[in-house]
């Protein structure tokens, strides 16, 4: 069966200070029925990971495709495994749309992450054009198709659906929409190249997702977990969609 994960993205958010949410969440899950992680901006990684008390995973939001160099700013995949990240974040919306990732770009940074021993979190999503157009499963599949380099498997690949226009927004697709989706991506991999991992592939839902909508998310076909934002910053919020997911 696949193991359901639970995934947080801080994305710009949190100081050191904050290491007391992730330690109440490793207090109040000490033997979850689900993988829990967090992935805060990367100059918490490693004071965070002892607070994980290895029940709370720590990811990346992002890496670089090259392992070093002359790339100001950036961080490498290898890096993050240095500090203690077992997951990374690539091909985010917000990565996309602010910085320009192309599909292409974000396979080489799959590559590169799992060169370095990290699990990838790969996101797809339509905008709210794309979404009114009815091109969503089109966007979603040349997404799909273009992000998964051939080293990807069901151990160090999970995918994470967000649509753009639900993410920070408080809206939602209905939940028919996010089950033909998830049922397309679930299709799409097993119709495809990595055919001998579609059904142990965790597919993730993200967008909004609160403590008041997630057990109906959890309930539908092929979401195997959430991945967060706004609701993964206080452990008390988090833990009621933990425990949603681990009810699920």
């Amino acid at each position: 069966m696949r193991r359901k994960l639970a995934a947080g993205n801080w994305k710009m958010n949190g100081l050191r200070a904050d290491v007391a949410q992730v330690e109440a969440l490793a207090q109040a899950f000490p033997d979850p029925g689900c993988d829990i992680l967090i992935c805060p901006p990367a100059t918490l990684l490693a004071g965070f990971v002892p607070a994980g008390q290895g029940v709370v995973s720590l990811g990346g939001q992002d890496c670089h495709s090259a392992t070093h160099g002359a790339h100001t700013g950036d961080v490498s995949a290898p890096m993050l495994a240095d500090a203690g990240a077992d997951y990374v974040i690539l091909g985010h919306s917000e990565r996309r749309a602010d910085h320009g990732e192309s599909s292409e770009l974000v396979a080489q940074k799959v590559r590169a992450a799992h060169a370095a021993g990290l699990i990838a979190v790969v996101c797809v999503g339509e905008t709210l054009a794309e979404r009114d157009a009815g091109t969503t499963l089109d966007v979603v599949g040349a997404q799909l198709d273009g992000s998964l380099p051939d080293c990807v498997t069901a151990a160090n690949t999970v995918i994470a659906y967000e649509p753009v226009w639900a993410i920070g927004t408080g809206r939602i697709p209905t939940l028919d929409q996010i089950a033909e989706v998830h049922d397309f991506l679930r299709a799409r991999l097993a119709d495809g190249a990595f055919a001998a991992h579609a059904d142990g592939m965790r597919l993730l839902y993200g967008g909004s997702v609160k403590p008041d909508n997630a057990a109906e998310i959890f309930a539908t076909a092929n979401v195997d977990g959430a991945l967060v934002g706004g609701a993964s910053l206080k452990a008390a919020d988090f833990g009621k969609i933990i425990l949603a997911l681990c009810a699920s």
